[in-house]
């Protein structure tokens, strides 16, 4: 293939950049008596399951730049366990919306991601990460306990919205 000479214009295709959104349901959380919903702790089987998570993502998706939590005592036990796993040293923000969000209340953290990240995760709660699978990708979707849907899109973080993205991968890693 000829080489272009110096300062020509390039007419080729325009490649944009591929974005990732990993929406993680937090692992299996306990119910202790006397504890309310925000400070539930992760039970034995959602302890076992998170860092399992993280085994998957580093097989997966090795180059995670941002993590938007929520802070409830599930996700963040949740994103401790995994992200020990991941070899990437991502940016982590605990993020007030998606405690109890909404599919807009999620849709608003997104759309605040930094543009030049192109792998971000989302570590949340039924039912608003499910309304927000649904919403972006324009399918219906189930998230169980531990469970990872992959999103992928060449659109910006800001123009999320409906049908914005494709399912890449649904997973649930378990032994």
């Amino acid at each position: 293939m000829p080489l272009r000479p110096p300062n020509t214009p390039y007419d080729g295709p325009v490649v944009r950049a591929q974005r990732r959104l990993v929406l993680i349901r937090h692992a299996k959380s306990a119910w202790p008596e006397g504890t309310d919903d925000f400070h539930r702790p992760l039970a034995d089987r959602g302890l076992a399951d998170a860092p399992r998570v993280g085994k998957w993502l580093r097989k997966n998706l090795p180059g995670i730049e941002v993590v938007l939590c929520s802070p409830a005592r599930r996700t963040r036990e949740t994103w401790q366990l995994a992200g020990a796993e991941v070899p990437a040293s991502p940016t982590v923000q605990f993020d007030e919306r998606i405690y109890q969000g909404s599919a807009d209340d999620l849709l608003s953290a997104i759309r605040g991601l930094p543009s030049t990240s192109l792998t971000a995760v989302l570590v949340g709660h039924n039912p608003g990460l499910e309304e927000l699978l649904s919403l972006l990708t324009g399918e219906p979707a189930e998230l169980k306990t531990g469970s990872i849907a992959v999103l992928a899109t060449s659109a910006a973080w800001s123009a999320a919205g409906k049908q914005w993205a494709n399912v890449d991968t649904f997973a649930r890693p378990r032994d």
